[in-house]
C-alpha cells in the first residue's frame, strides 16, 4: 500500500462512527480464523471486539485496519514467532463484559485475599507460570517473549466520540497485562573510549547481546550545561561487532568515554511496541489499576502521555497498594513522552530495573503521592526530563514539575546504579514542601511557569505502609531511604541531587538516617543540596560544578570520603571544606575560589548554619523481598526475584532453600523435585543485624 492511500485510509478510519459493529468471540482459536467469531465474522475496521470469558484467542495478524475497542475479558495473547500489529483505539483488560469507553477508575474487582499482609492471591502474581481466573493482555510472555527477528506493535488511535482525555488508552482494570520482547544483556552502558565530532563509531565500555542492525541509540551528553548546548545524539545501528558499533548520521558534537567521567550510550529499539499512531495529535497511554497483575520486559513505549493531563502518562502503575507485588519492568524503553515515563502512584514493592527513559515533558521516574513505600529502582538511565506545568488537581501541590530524572516525596524507596543526565532542573529530586507559599521556581530557568504562583498548605502526615503490614499514619519526611547506593548525575540544566530544599528541617533520627553511598556528580550548576537534617554520605565525588554545594541547611550531617572541584578548585576532604567554628559552636562552609562576583576576592561563605555530628546508623529495618518471576525447568522451578535491605543481606530463602544472591540484590533459587499441581511460595529475607522480614512475598502458582 503506497504512503499516500495509506494516509487516506487513516484519514478515514479516524471518523468511524460510534456504532460501528461489536465483534464477540465464539471460542478460543486464532484471531484470523472465522470460526473464532460469532457468525464467522473477522473483525473490520471500526468495528468494537469482545473476547469472552473462558475464551482463548490469538492475534496471529499484521493489519492496518482501526479497530474502535478491544475488551477482554478473556485471553488475547499475540503470536510469538510472527509479525503482528492491532491498531486500535481502546484496549481494555476486565472482569465484565461491559463495553464502556469510559470507566477508568476501576472500582469494580473482585474482593483480593490477604490484603493486611499485602500477599498475593493465589495464582495472581506477575511473571508466575499461570494467572487463573484473569483477564488476560499477553504480548509474549516471561517464558516464551516475542521472538528474535518478530515484532508485535501496538498503535493507539484516536476516534470520534472518544474522550481525548482518556482515550486512546490501554488500561488493566484487576486483569493481567504482559509485555515482553527479546531481552538483551545491557539496554545501556557507558562509552569505552572518546567519541569524537563527526566520527561514525563508538566503542562501548563492555559487549552486549541483543542489540540489532537498525536500533535507535542514543549517545549522551558529558558537557557542562553552562558552557555548550550538547544533547544526546540520536543514530542508528549500522553494524555492531563486540565492543564496536558502527551507526548513521556521524557525530556532531564530542562524548567523553575514559577515565571516571564518561557518557552513557542507550539502546531505544524493542521488538514489543506500543506507540501513539498520531505523535503530534492525541496521544495514547496505559495503566495498570489495584490487583492487576503482569510485568514488562524488554518492550518499547514511544510517543505516549497526553501534556498537561492527571494521571495519563506513558506508563502508570494507579494505586495498585500493594496487590502487584510481583510485578516487575525489566529492560524497557520509554522515549518521547509528553507526560512522564512511568508513574508509580500509591504502590509499593515495584521493581524498575536496567530500564531507559528519553526525553519526557515533566519528571520522568516519578513516584506520585508521598504514599510509595518499598520500590526498587536499579540501573536505569533517565536522559532529558525536561519542565513542565503543574497538572490540574495534582495530588502535591507543592511540585512545579520542573524536570527531574527520579523525583520522589518519600525517601522509603531502594535507588541504586541509576544515571540521570541532561534533565532541565534536577538528576535526583526529593521533595516535601508542607508550607503554603510560592512554587520555588524562577521565570528564567522555566518560562512556561508564573514566578510567584501561590500553593496550598499541605500535611504531610500519610496512611503508610508498615513492616508488619499494617498502615499508621506517618510523616513521611522522617522516613529514610532505603538505599540510595551508587548513583550518578551529570550534565543537568542545575541540580545533581536536591535532597529536600523546602522540607522545614524534618527528618529521619539520628539512629536511622538518610544514607547516600558513593554518589557521583558532575558537569553541573549545583552539585548537591541538602535541607533534610540526619544525613551519612559515605563516599561522594562532585566534579566540574559552579557550585559543588548550594542553598543548603545542615543539621546533624556526617560526611566521609567526599571530594569535591568547583571550577577547577578541588577540595579533597571534608577538613578542607569545613573551615572554621563560629562563637556558637557551628562550624560554616567555606568554598575557596569560586568566582562568586560578590566582591570578597572570590571566596564565599555559605550557608550560615553547619552542624556536624558522627552518626552511627542502626540496623532496625527488616528486608524487603519481591519475587519477580518463575519458570519450570523439568521437574524443578526456578524462583527468582530482588531483595533490598538498609544493611548487610544475611541469607535469602524461598520455601526455606537459601538463594544465591548477587550484590545488588538479585538472587535465584533452584525448588527440586516440585510435583504438578498448585505450589505456594514464600520467600523472605533476613539481614546481618538480626532483622527478619515479617512480611514475606507468598504466592501460589500451579505447576503442569
Amino acid at each position: 500500500m503506497s504512503r499516500l492511500i495509506l494516509s487516506l485510509f487513516v484519514a478515514l478510519t479516524l471518523a468511524i462512527p460510534v456504532s460501528a459493529a461489536t465483534v464477540k468471540s465464539a471460542g478460543s482459536g486464532n484471531w484470523s480464523e472465522p470460526k473464532t467469531w460469532d457468525g464467522g465474522k473477522l473483525p473490520a475496521v471500526g468495528d468494537t471486539v469482545l473476547v469472552r470469558e473462558g475464551h482463548t484467542v490469538v492475534y496471529d495478524v499484521k493489519s492496518d485496519a482501526v479497530l474502535r475497542a478491544v475488551f477482554i475479558v478473556g485471553t488475547l495473547t499475540f503470536a510469538p514467532d510472527k509479525d503482528t500489529e492491532l491498531n486500535v483505539g481502546l484496549i481494555k483488560i476486565q472482569h465484565d463484559e461491559s463495553l464502556d469507553e469510559n470507566g477508568f477508575d476501576c472500582n469494580s474487582h473482585p474482593a483480593e485475599e490477604k490484603s493486611k499482609t499485602g500477599s498475593s492471591q493465589p495464582g495472581f502474581t506477575a511473571g508466575c507460570l499461570c494467572c487463573e481466573g484473569k483477564p488476560t493482555l499477553l504480548v509474549g510472555t516471561p517464558e516464551i517473549p516475542i521472538a528474535a527477528g518478530k515484532t508485535a506493535r501496538i498503535r493507539l488511535y484516536y476516534l470520534d466520540g472518544m474522550d481525548k482525555e482518556s482515550c486512546p488508552a490501554i488500561v488493566c482494570c484487576g486483569g493481567r497485562m504482559d509485555f515482553h520482547g527479546t531481552p538483551m544483556s545491557r539496554t545501556w552502558v557507558k562509552l569505552g573510549a572518546h567519541a569524537k565530532t563527526g566520527s561514525s563509531e563508538i566503542v562501548l565500555a563492555e559487549p552486549v547481546t541483543g542489540w540489532r542492525v537498525g536500533d535507535r541509540l542514543i549517545i549522551t551528553s558529558s558537557s557542562h550545561p553552562r558552557y555548550k548546548k550538547d544533547k544526546a545524539e540520536e543514530v542508528a545501528i549500522k553494524s555492531i561487532s563486540g565492543t564496536r558499533v558502527e551507526f548513521e548520521p556521524s557525530l556532531k558534537s564530542d562524548h567523553l568515554g575514559e577515565g571516571e567521567y564518561r557518557a552513557e550510550v542507550a539502546n531505544l529499539s524493542r521488538n514489543v511496541i506500543v506507540e501513539s499512531a498520531q505523535p503530534d495529535g492525541v496521544r495514547g497511554h496505559t495503566m495498570y489499576h489495584r490487583r492487576s497483575a503482569g510485568s514488562i520486559s524488554y518492550a518499547e513505549f514511544r510517543h505516549l502521555g497526553k501534556e498537561g493531563v492527571l494521571g495519563r502518562y506513558s506508563l502508570h502503575y494507579h494505586l495498585c497498594g500493594d496487590t502487584m507485588r510481583g510485578s516487575s519492568l525489566i529492560g524497557v524503553s520509554i522515549h518521547h513522552s509528553k507526560n512522564r515515563w512511568l508513574t508509580v502512584h500509591g504502590t509499593n514493592y515495584l521493581v524498575v530495573r536496567d530500564c531507559v527513559g528519553y526525553l519526557s515533558i515533566g519528571h520522568g521516574f516519578f513516584l506520585e503521592d508521598g504514599t510509595e513505600v518499598y520500590n526498587v529502582f536499579d540501573r536505569n538511565l533517565a536522559c532529558q526530563a525536561l519542565d513542565g506545568l503543574p497538572l490540574p488537581k495534582q495530588v502535591l501541590p507543592f511540585d512545579p514539575n520542573e524536570g527531574a530524572g527520579f523525583w520522589f516525596a518519600n525517601a522509603h524507596n531502594t535507588f541504586t546504579r541509576n544515571v540521570a543526565v541532561e534533565c532541565r532542573q534536577y538528576g535526583f529530586r526529593y521533595e516535601a514542601t508542607p508550607k503554603a507559599g510560592v512554587i520555588p521556581t524562577d521565570s528564567a530557568l522555566n518560562p512556561k511557569l508564573k514566578f510567584g504562583e501561590p500553593n496550598k498548605p499541605f500535611d504531610l502526615v500519610m496512611n503508610i505502609r508498615q513492616p508488619d503490614g499494617s498502615r499508621k499514619p506517618v510523616d513521611i519526611r522522617t522516613l529514610p531511604f532505603i538505599r540510595f547506593e551508587d548513583n550518578e548525575t551529570h550534565s543537568n540544566g542545575f541540580w545533581g541531587l536536591n535532597l529536600g530544599l523546602g522540607i522545614g528541617g524534618i527528618g529521619p533520627d539520628a539512629d536511622n538516617p538518610h544514607v547516600i553511598r558513593n554518589l557521583k556528580i558532575w558537569s553541573v550548576i549545583g552539585g548537591y543540596a541538602v535541607e533534610a537534617p540526619n544525613v551519612l554520605i559515605d563516599g561522594m565525588m562532585i566534579h566540574d560544578a559552579i557550585y559543588a554545594v548550594r542553598a543548603s541547611w545542615y543539621k546533624s550531617q556526617d560526611y566521609r570520603n567526599v571530594v569535591m572541584e568547583a571550577q577547577g578548585t578541588p577540595i579533597a576532604t571534608l577538613e578542607q571544606y569545613l573551615a572554621h567554628k563560629t562563637a556558637n559552636g557551628t562550624k560554616r562552609v567555606r568554598q575557596p575560589g569560586w568566582p562568586q562576583g560578590n566582591g570578597d576576592g572570590g571566596a564565599r561563605i555559605q550557608p550560615p548554619h553547619v552542624e556536624v555530628a558522627k552518626l552511627s546508623p542502626i540496623d532496625q529495618l527488616p528486608p524487603i523481598t519481591v519475587i519477580t518471576h518463575v519458570r519450570k525447568e523439568g521437574s524443578h522451578l526456578i524462583v527468582g526475584g530482588t531483595t533490598s535491605d538498609n544493611g548487610t543481606l544475611k541469607r535469602v530463602t524461598v520455601n526455606d532453600t537459601v538463594a544465591k544472591v548477587a550484590a545488588s540484590g538479585e538472587w535465584e533459587v533452584t525448588l527440586v523435585n516440585v510435583k504438578t499441581g498448585p505450589v505456594k511460595l514464600t520467600a523472605g529475607a533476613e539481614d546481618s543485624a538480626g532483622n527478619a522480614e515479617k512480611t514475606p512475598h507468598e504466592l501460589t502458582v500451579v505447576v503442569r
